[in-house]
Order: C-alpha cells, then sequence, then structure tokens
C-alpha cells in the first residue's frame, strides 16, 4: 500500500486534524475499557512533539445527526485523554472555523453529531478539511466507512496522511495475510455462519486450518452430520459450510471441529457446564464451549503455526464454566513462536480476561475493519489516503 505517513512529514507549525477512534464504553460517565484511547497517543504525542496544533476528532455510540444527548457528549472521553497525557483537553462543540496554536490539544464534540457524516457529504468534509494544513486518519476501526470526518476531509484536506495506529495495523494486517509464515492458522467465531460467511469464503481460499467456534462451529458439525441437541445454529446454511470445508480440503487444508463439547440446559450465568463427548449430546443440549480434547487439540494446531488470526471466542467465555475452551486457546496463542494478531470486540475482551496483551504479536483495534480486511474487502478510508498520495 502506498500512502503518506504522519511520521514521514514535516509538523512545526502546522494545524494537524487527527481522525481518532476513541468509540469507548461509557456508562453513567464513566469509561469501561480505554485501550482505542491509549491506542491514540503515539499520533497526539508525535504531533505534539514536532511542534504541532492538534485537532482531534472521533464518534461515540450511535447519535441522531443534528442532536445531542447528553450521553453522546465526548467530556469522559476528553478527560481520560486529560489523564493519560496530564493536561486539559477542551472539548469544542462549536468548532466551524476553530484555530489552534503550536502545541495546543483540542477535541472536537462528538462527529457523529453532525449533519452528514454518515453520508459522506462533501460540505462537511469541506468544513473538517479547512480547520487544517494535515489530516491524519489514525482510526483503524472506522476505515471500512467511508464518512466525512475519514472520507470525505482526506479527499480536500491539503495533505493526507495515516496515523501511527492506522500504518501499524495495516502493517501488521499485510504481514499476517500477504506472506504469511506458513502454516497460516485462522480462528473466526462467533453466533452467527451468516455475518462472516464471505471471509469464511475467502480464508477458504488462504489459510491453512480454519478453526470455527461458537454457533459457526454448530453449523459446522451439522454440515458433517453430527448432533447438535438446542444449539445455535443456522440450518440453512449447511451447504455453505460444506462448501468452505471442501475447498480447505482440496487444498490440504481442515477444519478442524469439536470431538467433546461442554453444554447446558439453558443460557445462564449460574447454569452447570457438563463435559460430554460430541456423540452423547441429546436433543435437550445446548452447546456453549469445546471440550477439554478439542481444546487440547486446537492449541496444538496453534502451537505450529507460523502464523495466527483470531476473531472470537470458541465458546461463551463471558461464563466462567464455559470459557475454558477460549482460555486454553488464547494460553496456546500466547506460547506460540508464531506471529499473531486478534481483533474484533469479544477477542480483545477475552485477550484482557486471560492477560495475554502482551504475548500476542499485533492486537487490532478495529471491528468490522478487521474483518473487512481478512475479507480481502478495500478499505475506503485507506482508498482515500492511497489516492491522496
Amino acid at each position: 500500500m502506498n500512502f503518506k505517513k504522519l511520521t514521514d512529514l514535516e509538523l512545526a507549525g502546522k494545524k494537524v486534524l487527527i481522525r481518532v477512534d476513541m468509540n469507548v464504553p461509557v456508562k453513567d460517565g464513566v469509561i469501561g475499557d480505554d485501550t482505542r484511547i491509549r491506542a491514540s497517543l503515539p499520533s497526539i504525542s508525535h504531533a505534539l512533539a514536532a511542534g504541532a496544533g492538534v485537532i482531534l476528532m472521533t464518534h461515540l455510540g450511535r447519535p441522531t445527526e443534528g442532536t445531542i444527548a447528553e450521553e453522546d457528549r465526548l467530556a469522559p472521553v476528553a478527560r481520560r485523554l486529560g489523564e493519560l497525557l496530564g493536561r486539559d483537553v477542551p472539548v469544542i462543540a462549536d468548532w466551524v472555523g476553530h484555530t489552534v496554536q503550536a502545541g495546543e490539544l483540542v477535541l472536537l464534540e462528538n462527529v457523529r453529531t453532525n449533519v452528514g457524516e454518515k453520508k459522506n457529504a462533501d460540505a462537511l468534509g469541506q468544513q473538517y478539511a479547512a480547520l487544517c494544513d494535515v489530516f491524519v486518519n489514525d482510526a483503524f476501526g472506522t476505515a471500512h466507512r467511508a464518512e466525512a470526518s475519514t472520507h470525505a476531509v482526506a479527499r480536500f484536506a491539503p495533505v493526507a496522511c495515516a496515523g501511527i495506529l492506522l500504518a501499524a495495523e495495516l502493517d501488521a494486517l499485510g504481514r499476517a495475510l500477504a506472506q504469511p509464515k506458513r502454516p497460516l492458522v485462522a480462528i473466526v467465531a462467533g453466533s452467527k455462519v451468516s455475518t462472516k460467511l464471505t471471509i469464511l469464503e475467502s480464508l477458504a481460499d488462504k489459510v491453512d486450518q480454519l478453526i470455527v467456534g461458537g454457533g459457526i462451529a454448530n453449523t459446522f458439525l451439522l454440515a458433517e452430520g453430527k448432533q447438535i441437541g438446542k444449539s445455535l445454529a443456522e440450518a440453512d446454511l449447511v451447504d455453505q459450510a460444506r462448501a468452505v470445508i471442501a475447498k480447505i480440503r482440496a487444498r490440504g487444508g481442515d477444519v478442524p471441529l469439536p470431538v467433546d463439547v461442554v453444554v447446558g440446559q439453558k443460557f445462564d450465568p449460574a447454569e452447570p457446564a457438563v463435559t460430554k463427548p460430541l456423540a452423547a449430546v441429546t436433543d435437550s443440549d445446548m452447546i456453549f464451549d469445546i471440550g477439554p480434547d478439542s481444546a487440547a487439540q486446537l492449541a496444538a494446531v496453534v502451537a505450529q503455526a507460523g502464523t495466527i488470526v483470531w476473531n472470537g471466542p470458541v465458546g461463551v467465555f463471558e461464563f466462567d464454566q464455559f470459557g475454558k475452551g477460549t482460555e486454553t486457546l488464547a494460553r496456546a496463542i500466547a506460547a506460540s513462536p508464531g506471529f499473531s494478531i486478534a481483533g474484533g470486540g469479544d477477542t480483545l475482551a477475552a485477550v484482557a480476561k486471560y492477560g495475554i496483551t502482551e504475548q500476542v504479536g499485533y492486537i487490532s483495534t478495529g471491528g468490522g475493519a478487521f474483518l473487512e480486511f481478512l475479507e480481502g474487502k478495500t478499505l475506503p478510508a485507506v482508498a482515500m489516503l492511497e489516492q491522496r498520495a
């Protein structure tokens, strides 16, 4: 990929507008996880240290354009960012025409409240662009969307470049997929095949082993003629699941499926966990995790991998009694000598829960963008940076 990078530009005395992704969970004014805020710090600190005045913009939640409710406001984000940087970060609501001096740092109010943001309106993009000498996209989590603060602004800004985080994300993903060290193992888990079918089909052409988990694994088990009881699955997609299995096996790879499982009778934090061979699953059982034998087999696959791409826990890991499979796999990824990259909200929650952050090769801040990159799709915000280069 060919795009300008923030670290290659002369920034002294320049007004730098950085699109960050600080869309963090906030409840009653308290931030639940500040990972995305901390991930944005390198670009902010670099621009300030280089002598620029810095304007930040981000979205938060899903507000209605043209209005702003209290829960949509960025005050908690600005407060946490200020704590991390050791300085005040003002939030600017009336931002059109706002200017900054060298060393100054401000945060524009939630961009999703601006009319025209989601429709990628040229007029709004021009207003953003007028604020700066240099536009920096450092929001990989929104790179799969063409919106005014990620796409239109990059078209109209005097200079458009990738921030430190975005450049690192693209480098890590390219390393994992463009020229991976083999074997390439992908772990794709989630409740529905339908939401990840195109990703599974795309990966079937690339990977040596495709580990599926959750409701996706149940659908694949159905495709192989296995009994899954009342487990979450999509019976209408078994033909597509069979096609994915056939495609990988034709290339000499495989989709290793569970041989034992952990079941319950209802989805409940207090539900007792019962481990049994897959063949012993009854009509009333619901599969909530893979069993220890299956987890050990998958851990062995991961241990031999040259590259590991991980998206999604393989069980209902939020309930500890159904989290052993995900924990075993997570620790195997942490211990593997292969290059690993993990992405997606639930995946990052599992990484944090099992304390393996430092052992994962690269942790992607993107959810949808991570998946679309895996699928081989063009990310509009990145394409615009390439166009401007």
